[in-house]
């Protein structure tokens, strides 16, 4: 019996000494890819204008132009107070922006491997007056970041925010947003309307982020705090008894979107004891999970053919078992 327990304990090793050997590859393979992005700070651009400059930015820049508006607009935007306390504020917690580009590089190079017809987008900062839900946009070959959404969960300019809102506004969750915001031109929303289908749609998602950005942490790619990972983790098994003895998989009841799937300060199982306590989308935590499990067990199915699986064929072959 000691016999066989050792057996096992060395296999286990040497497989996992063999995946992360060819993970190492592939990251080796990755840093190889020849790439730079063309970045460009509309934000400081717009700050050190004057109104002689607007024509040349409209110029360079059409798309921050709506033709609706006149230029009166924008020249009144040079000297508003809330523009100039935003330019300040950008200034002084993201004054450098070296790192952070050398990490959208890097993502950039993650994308290109696994999907090599990729078409690198053009990189523009800018100031969006706080829109957060429009934080990161990307469209083609364009890619517009809100820096005034990541000065911090604390700060000043969040005070009135929700807090499970202010907490995500922070320089650790960009690279992980620009994820997302990659996933969604090619992770499809199921035409199946069930809650596994659902969940699992997300859990692709996050598995994605798994692999393009495999230097960040559980947290940062699901934008939770530390503390609720902590707890999705502690309660993974919990919530998924949950799950299953009230027969929520295959039911196609919309609530349970604004209960487990969607943002929220936390989730909503109608028990106090754990809802004062979970963080909001547990249901993204546990399709996640799943999906984990599944190319676990399936290493030869690559991201895009995972992308493209239903929900019911990965949920039969994953054999998900909670970590307890």
């Amino acid at each position: 019996m000691k016999w066989n327990l050792k057996f096992f304990l060395i296999s286990l090793l040497v497989v996992s000494l063999a995946a992360c050997e060819d993970q190492n590859k592939v990251e080796t393979e990755i840093a190889k890819i020849p790439l730079k992005i063309e970045l460009s700070r509309f934000d400081l651009e717009f700050g050190k204008a004057t109104p002689e400059d607007i024509p040349v930015l409209k110029i360079r820049y059409p798309y921050l132009f709506p033709p609706q508006y006149s230029d009166s607009v924008w020249i009144s935007k040079l000297s508003d107070t809330l523009q100039l306390e935003l330019q300040q504020e950008i200034k002084k917690n993201l004054a450098s922006f070296v790192v952070k580009e050398e990490d959208i590089t890097t993502l950039f190079k993650h994308i290109k491997y696994y999907f090599p017809s990729f078409k690198v987008p053009k990189v523009v900062t800018i100031i969006s007056d706080v829109q957060y839900e429009n934080r990161i946009v990307l469209a083609d070959t364009l890619l517009l970041i809100g820096l005034d959404n990541y000065l911090g969960s604390n700060h000043k300019f969040y005070a009135g925010l929700p807090n499970y809102v202010a907490q995500n506004l922070d320089e650790k969750y960009l690279t992980s947003d620009i994820a997302s915001a990659f996933a969604k031109t090619i992770n499809r929303y199921p035409r199946n309307r069930t809650f596994l289908s659902r969940m699992l749609h997300y859990g692709k998602e996050l598995y994605l982020k798994d692999k393009l950005l495999p230097d960040i942490e559980d947290f940062q790619r699901i934008n939770y705090t530390q503390d609720e990972m902590a707890w999705a983790k502690t309660n993974e098994q919990q919530m998924w008894r949950y799950f299953i003895e009230r027969e929520l998989l295959y039911s196609t009841d919309a609530k349970l979107d604004r209960r487990f799937l969607d943002p929220a300060p936390f989730s909503k199982f109608g028990l106090e004891e754990i809802d004062n306590e979970s963080p909001g989308r547990v249901g993204r935590f546990i399709g996640w999970q799943i999906i984990r499990a599944f190319m676990e067990k399936n290493q030869e199915v690559s991201i895009v053919e995972l992308l493209d699986m239903p929900a019911d064929d990965i949920f039969k072959l994953a054999n998900y078992k909670p970590k307890k």
